[in-house]
């Protein structure tokens, strides 16, 4: 996602002088117009509007996507050192983590892991190695996560917070000399737990509507503020020893003569008037999260973050910090819980038997497993292209915002197929149940780091549609320029080229995606049909901006079907990407044409659904019929693709094995996705006996297909092969148990 100019706009192109006619009867009453709708933006809103870069996905978003551009970055690789510490420390942690022992009776993380965390560098991934941090890239930090999130989600997001939205990153982008000496180090070694205190009881999504205060004073002669707050889901909050905090500074008497506002500080949670240490439960998951107060706190001014100089400036910081962060851990949870869900599953399927045949075979089975693998290879592929483009220095922040709803919302319904697969085994928690905790805490995912209504509606399009459009952003400041003259001639010429640019759009609306370089292939079908859509979508998105202007603000239904548009183009170039950086393996076409044509189909309903529900009914006819005329023509995946998924799923081989890899495969005698994983192996080495077993019960030389000592003694089965399907059998009644407990349902399972 190589980063973008925006066209330049050229104020000679412009009528002038402004008071010429062509300016009086036709720019300045369009400039009218758009003052009259333009939304007011207050200095946050502009801030969070200005955070992060712009990509490919502008071009994209333009309908004039560049596949060569595209195609040409480099796929994504770990280093020599990033993959060892996945194989060495990484997959000790999960060793350690027993995630029922940590939900049910520990309530925490064990102390071993606790200390392999701060012994190995876990909370300083993204710390540079001159502080003692690993300076592993957010590819490597996204596979990290990954692999946690398989075994135990509170091990996983206690690993991930410091190395996504915290201190460490403030300091790293905008901390003093002084400061990055003085606490990177400490962070990085796991001396220092950070957290970053944010939220409050009345400033959730709207966090900038923070009403903590930090008031600039003096006491005992030094230059200080007196911080006063109230926080709350404070991740590591209550064992943390040094706090970020977001504060509105106030300066009444100019003490400090910097910007008053939203600012940033390190407060240690050992400075008199911290309050910490008491303790949310976030659905049965243990990481730590609570409640934070401050009473009267004072600190020195060289506390606050970047120093004294960044007073006032503490929104933008943050937005820019989240930019990147937000496409990083809370995806990479996902996908490694999809993956998870997918072993599972597919697993499951393949050992459960009923009616004398694997339950994969069941057609109601075989659909939800087709969608899981579907998902979860989509969401591999957004992850690992969008975590690649971050370790290059791109930090979209309409990306991550995408990637963030999008995957989370895809890992609910992942984790909800695959329980329908598991049934009875699913629901019962204990030691064996591999899913309940983690359907449990799928909402944790669905709400943390923006919640994904708001992510969705405002932010992925309303975001989107400022910073990805060519002239939108130069028309909003000129509009709102305060000098009449040079705003109106601003305004003229980022009118004159957007112009050009509809006319551009339009053309290529009927041109159905025929032009532009696409490669030749197996999937060229599929980068026209996102050339066409893509094309549709933008014009779609000009519509709404005219009609609507400012209240598409407020229409977050309309603006979130926008959104859907636009994330499904940008998942569906994520697959092709990761299928051309493979070297279009013909073994996984079936899943790149499943996530397609997914996309694809939910890209025409989400416009379909505009124009369903513009309010102007004759700009929403004229745009049905310049992209729908004929209505939809992306149908879903057909029965007979998902079913093909579903076999790659429940079949042994090179697609599944990169469907799942990533994840934690533990080796345990009793650890429960270890006996499933036996018991998959052991039906998969009887296979050819089984069929023929039931081939013999249907020719009628054999009364029932479980009768082994039967068919041993008709010479249908080998007395080697009659052990192998009870070794098999026995395997299979392992995986399939479930928990129970005393009556009082005690610790002990």
């Amino acid at each position: 996602m190589a980063a973008i100019h925006r066209p330049r706009v050229d104020s000679r192109v412009a009528p002038k002088p402004p008071g010429s006619l062509l300016s009086r009867i036709f720019v300045r009453p369009w400039l009218a117009t758009v003052r009259r709708g333009l939304p007011s933006l207050s200095a946050t809103e502009r801030e969070a509007l200005q955070a992060g870069s712009v990509g490919w996905e502008a071009l994209l978003f333009q309908g004039r996507p560049d596949w060569r551009a595209w195609l040409a970055e480099p796929a994504g690789t770990l280093t020599a050192e990033e993959q060892a510490f996945l194989e060495g420390p990484v997959d000790t942690l999960c060793g350690l983590v027993d995630d029922w022992a940590v939900t049910r009776n520990l309530h925490d993380l064990p102390p071993p892991v606790w200390r392999l965390m701060k012994e190995q560098g876990f909370f300083g991934l993204a710390i540079p190695k001159v502080y003692g941090g690993r300076e592993f890239s957010p590819l490597a930090q996204s596979a990290v996560v990954v692999k946690i999130a398989s075994r135990s989600l509170s091990a996983a997001v206690t690993a991930m917070v410091p190395n996504s939205i915290g201190p460490a990153k403030l300091l790293l982008h905008y901390g003093t000399d002084a400061q990055q000496r003085h606490w990177l180090p400490r962070l990085a070694s796991g001396r220092e737990i950070p957290c970053f205190a944010l939220t409050g009881p009345t400033a959730g999504s709207d966090a900038s509507a923070i009403p903590d205060t930090g008031i600039v004073c003096r006491r005992d002669g030094r230059l200080g503020i007196l911080l006063n707050w109230d926080k709350r889901y404070i991740t590591l909050g209550p064992v943390a020893t040094v706090l970020g905090l977001a504060f509105q500074l106030r300066d009444p008497d100019r003490l400090l003569g910097a910007a008053e506002g939203i600012t940033l500080a390190l407060v240690p949670a050992d400075t008199p008037g911290v309050e910490i240490g008491r303790r949310h439960l976030p659905l049965d998951q243990v990481f730590q999260n609570g409640p934070t107060r401050g009473r009267n706190v004072f600190i020195p001014v060289e506390q606050i973050i970047g120093g004294p100089d960044y007073a006032g400036r503490g929104w933008f910081m943050l937005m820019e910090t989240l930019a990147g962060g937000r496409a990083i851990s809370l995806p990479a949870l996902a996908v490694g819980a999809g993956k998870l869900c997918a072993l599972t599953a597919g697993s499951y399927a393949a050992v459960r038997h009923q009616f004398h045949h694997p339950i994969a075979r069941f057609e109601g089975v075989a659909e939800r497993l087709g969608r899981i693998a579907g998902n979860v290879w989509l969401a591999e592929a957004a992850r690992h292209v969008t975590a690649t483009a971050n370790s290059r220095g791109e930090h979209s922040a309409v990306v991550s915002a995408m990637l963030k709803q999008n995957l989370t919302e895809r890992m609910r319904v992942v984790v909800n197929d695959a329980m329908d697969v598991l049934a009875g085994k699913g629901i019962m928690l204990g030691p064996r149940n591999l899913l309940g905790r983690l359907y449990e805490a799928v909402p944790i995912a669905i709400t943390v780091e923006g919640a994904n209504i708001l992510t969705r509606g405002l932010i992925v399009f309303g975001q989107g549609s400022v910073r990805c459009h060519p002239y939108l952003l130069a028309e909003m400041d000129a509009a709102a320029s305060s000098r009449e003259e040079a705003g109106e001639t601003a305004f003229a010429a980022a009118l004159g080229a957007h112009l050009s640019y509809v006319l551009g759009t339009l053309g290529r609306v009927l041109g159905a995606g025929r032009f532009g370089w696409m490669p030749s292939g197996p999937a060229r079908g599929h980068y026209r049909s996102i050339n066409r859509l893509g094309a549709a979508f933008a014009l779609a998105s000009e519509v709404a901006l005219l009609t609507l202007k400012g209240t598409l603000k407020r229409r977050e239904m309309l603006s979130g079907r926008l959104a859907d548009a636009f994330t499904h183009l940008f998942l569906a170039a994520c697959v092709l990407k990761r299928f051309e950086d493979a070297g279009r393996p013909e073994a996984e076409r079936p899943l790149v044409d499943w996530c397609c044509r997914h996309c694809l189909a939910q890209t025409e309903t989400a416009l379909d659904g505009v124009i369903a529900n513009l309010p102007h009914r004759g700009a929403a006819m004229l745009l049905r019929l310049l992209i729908l005329p004929f209505g939809r023509r992306c149908a879903e995946p057909a029965d007979r693709l998902t079913l093909q998924l579903a076999a790659l799923l429940t079949n042994p081989g090179p697609v599944r094995e990169r469907l799942t890899c990533g994840i934690y495969r533990p080796n345990g005698a009793e650890d429960a996705l270890a006996v499933l994983e036996r018991a998959f192996a052991a039906s998969m080495a009887v296979q050819d006996a089984e069929q023929r077993l039931q081939r013999a019960v249907r020719e009628g030389r054999l009364d029932r297909a479980d009768n082994v000592a039967q068919a041993v003694a008709s010479s249908i089965l080998t007395p080697a092969e009659a052990a192998l399907i009870e070794h098999a059998a026995r395997a299979a009644r392992e995986a399939e148990r479930v928990d129970d407990f005393p009556p009082d349902l005690g610790q002990e399972a």
